[in-house]
């Protein structure tokens, strides 16, 4: 029988092909940790990881997953909305960025009534188009099953329409559930620049 391959699992190979030792990467939503680990063991020890979340346990969980990996001097963690990166992110990083994941929702083990709000994430992805370096990578792992979910993306599939087709390239990754409610993988792809 064939092992089913997660959209999380895609979503790490997509940004695993983008990222090079000494790159700068950000997790737009901290959640457990785990894209922070992955980030931080992608970007090597010349690179940086800058995180992101709302919630102190988020950080906090975060900040443990990188001790027992010996990651956490290679991350930056913010108690910020992912909205506010811009300010979050020293301006030398500014068109730098190789890859900024965001995964939606609530945060698992936490209150499920606190989740990502559709005005802060679609801020955060245009701040995040701003932040990429030519041939970088933007993931957003959505889910439409939940409260919210359904309009956050929506309006995800709104923004990537709405993208400069010259610089941007966009595509959705269905799970392997066919139905409605099924989580989805939005992959945005900066382009080289052109000579």
């Amino acid at each position: 029988m064939m092992k089913r391959i997660s959209l999380l699992e895609i979503a790490h190979d997509i940004v695993g092909s983008y990222i090079e030792p000494a790159d700068i990467a950000l997790d737009a939503t901290l959640g457990n940790g785990h894209d922070t680990v992955f980030l931080a063991r992608s970007v090597g020890t010349d690179g940086h990881v800058f995180g992101f979340d709302i919630q102190p346990q988020a950080l906090i969980k975060s900040f443990q997953r990188l001790l027992q990996h010996d990651l956490q001097r290679r991350v930056t963690l913010r108690l910020a909305s992912h909205a506010d990166m811009l300010s979050h992110i020293p301006k030398q990083w500014y068109g730098r960025v190789r890859a900024v994941m965001f995964n939606l929702g609530y945060l698992p083990g936490a209150d499920k009534a606190v989740i990502t709000q559709i005005d802060s994430t679609l801020a955060a992805l245009d701040s995040a188009s701003v932040l990429l370096a030519p041939r970088a990578v933007i993931t957003v792992l959505a889910y439409p099953g939940h409260a919210g979910g359904d309009l956050e993306t929506e309006q995800l599939v709104a923004w990537c329409r709405q993208l400069d087709r010259t610089c941007f390239t966009s595509e959705v990754v269905l799970s392997s559930h066919d139905k409605p409610s099924a989580p989805r993988l939005f992959v945005i792809r900066k382009q080289a620049d052109l000579l």
